[in-house]
């Protein structure tokens, strides 16, 4: 089901996102009480032996030690930062923006994750569909995201929404196209006074867990 109309799908910069993603970026992007948290999440919700597909992916996954997984496969478009990520067991470079459908047989994967990178999609319908054909019976879908992008590359919808607001958008699209109602988890930016430069302050964890939805014979 269609969410978004095509303004909210425009973004500033309209240029190939290839383009603007071609040069590695190793760096952390989100802090580390955020990555905690994210690890944290990973370590309650998946389980031993399963496959996994991280999407959007970059040189680090953020997924705990100590888990035994199946597989671990990653989906990026940079090269390089996908091939520095030592969990992935295989990867492949795709443009969401530009092609939705995904390589992978149905009902293949356990689990999708997606960081610090939803508020990149044009067609986040589409993708969603795809999840859910490629999702395990009641596989889960774990999105987690904070207060931080690149502005320029975000499209309509997410520059001009609040934080809840975001929170709500991704709701919608996940249940209006397969997926139950989410488990969310927010844990809020801590404002500290005389913080003039924001040192201090913790990047605010959003996370979407979503169950795929059962289908009735």
């Amino acid at each position: 089901m269609e969410v978004l109309n095509n303004y909210q799908r425009q973004k500033i910069d309209e240029s190939n996102d290839e383009d603007f993603y071609s040069d590695p970026k190793f760096v952390y992007h989100l802090d580390l009480n955020f990555r905690q948290n994210l690890s944290d999440v990973y370590k309650n919700e998946i389980e031993d032996g399963s496959t996994i597909l991280d999407l959007m992916s970059s040189w680090d996954s953020y997924l705990p030690e100590g888990k035994k997984y199946k597989k671990v496969i990653g989906h990026g478009l940079n090269r390089k930062e996908l091939e520095k990520n030592k969990v992935l067991d295989s990867f492949w470079v795709q443009n969401f923006n530009s092609n939705q459908k995904l390589p992978l047989d149905n009902k293949s994967v356990d689990y999708c994750l997606m960081v610090a990178a939803w508020q990149y999609l044009q067609y986040p319908e589409n993708l969603t569909k795809e999840i859910v054909r490629i999702l395990s019976n009641e596989g889960k879908f774990i999105i987690a995201f904070s207060n931080r992008a690149f502005w320029h590359k975000a499209p309509n919808i997410w520059t001009s929404s609040t934080e809840e607001g975001r929170v709500k958008y991704v709701r919608k699209v996940l249940i209006s196209n397969g997926f139950n109602e989410p488990k969310i988890i927010q844990q809020f930016n801590e404002k500290r006074a005389l913080n003039i430069f924001n040192f201090l302050n913790k990047d605010p964890f959003y996370c979407l867990i979503a169950t795929k939805e059962k289908i009735t014979p």
